[in-house]
């Protein structure tokens, strides 16, 4: 009887990352590009950001964009959306993709915001996850570009730029957080996010 032979080893794969200096080029050369970083996604206060953000997923900004463009008109404010109703919702954004459990979460999260944060939109990162079809990606977003604060959200760009340049690995998306949490220099975390998804959006693209 022949023994059985043990099955060869999966050899893990070197994993190429870069040393501060090359972090700190990068981003200086990010930023002389784009000095002043935004969302392309539009909004009017930091409310029509969370729905923008939360519209977004599994869509593109532009598609969204044509949406928002006249459900904001009529509806800028928790108290506006939740008179529109659900139905009223989807009306205006049967474009995009998985428009009808977006309406219901747009109707149930404005619910939530008049009824617990008197109609204002949250600060934190717990608070605002919180909020139905809000996950950590969509509560960073909003942070970010409405509240100043250094957070980064890790999309499909974001994860591919950082995996492929080496500046922070990882097997996902938390994990490449983690890692540009820890190798961003501090004046640079701000715009990291908006630098990081423009640049994988538009030059370092998916093969």
């Amino acid at each position: 009887m022949k023994e059985s032979k043990p099955a060869p080893r999966k050899t893990k794969r070197a994993v190429r990352t870069l040393g501060p200096e090359k972090t700190a080029q990068i981003y200086a050369a990010l930023a002389r590009d784009r000095p002043d970083p935004h969302t392309e996604l539009k909004y009017i206060n930091p409310y029509t950001l969370l729905v923008a953000v939360a519209l977004s997923a599994q869509a593109t900004d532009v598609g969204v964009n044509k949406a928002t463009a006249k459900l904001f008109a009529v509806a800028d404010t928790p108290e506006k959306m939740l008179a529109l109703g659900e139905d009223g919702v989807a009306d205006y954004i049967k474009t995009i993709g998985l428009w009808r459990n977006k309406a219901k979460n747009v109707i149930a999260l404005s619910r939530i915001l008049i009824g617990e944060f008197g109609g204002i939109v949250p600060s934190t990162r717990e608070e605002l996850m919180r909020l139905p079809g809000v996950g950590r990606k969509t509560a960073n977003v909003v942070l970010n570009e409405a509240f100043g604060q250094p957070t980064i959200a890790v999309d499909t760009h974001i994860f591919r730029v950082s995996n492929r340049t080496g500046l922070a690995p990882g097997r996902t998306p938390d994990e490449v957080e983690s890692a540009l949490e820890r190798v961003t220099p501090p004046e640079w975390k701000h715009g990291a996010h908006h630098w990081l998804i423009l640049h994988g959006r538009y030059v370092c693209k998916a093969r």
